[in-house]
């Protein structure tokens, strides 16, 4: 069983790393900027219908951080609960499911919206979990 356990950690570690990546080119870098300069100051005086109280680039900016900090708080929980607790998810196969299913999600807006370095990280990620389950199945 310690294989499945090391698989669910593993997948943890790369959403981790790609959470923790994607917050750190948010905040640090220009790598979500788009090149052209006009797209951005539009949006840094552009206001979403919804509301006056931002700018399409602060919602951006806003998007791209929690965005970054939901795969970490995934990949950080998942790695902390997997080392500590492992043989009580062996009994209740909702915590399994429910990250499949979330991470599988991720897959697919990755195929769809993203590109090509997310969507093979969050694919590797998938397949982890996959197989970590499968493994917890069969025993």
């Amino acid at each position: 069983m310690m294989i499945a356990k090391y698989l669910w950690i593993l997948g943890s570690l790369i959403l981790l790393i790609l959470g923790s990546i994607h917050l750190f080119y948010t905040f640090f870098s220009d790598k979500f900027s788009s090149k052209n300069e006009g797209l951005i100051s539009e949006m840094k005086v552009s206001h979403p219908i919804l509301t006056r109280g931002t700018t399409m680039w602060k919602a951006w900016i806003g998007f791209n951080a929690s965005h970054s900090s939901g795969a970490m708080f995934i990949g950080i929980m998942n790695i902390y609960l997997a080392a500590v607790y492992f043989p009580v998810f062996q009994s209740d196969h909702f915590f399994f499911i429910f990250n499949i299913i979330t991470v599988g999600f991720y897959v697919w807006l990755a195929k769809k919206y993203w590109f090509n370095i997310p969507y093979m990280g969050v694919s590797i990620s998938l397949v982890c979990y996959l197989a970590a389950y499968l493994l917890i199945l069969v025993n």
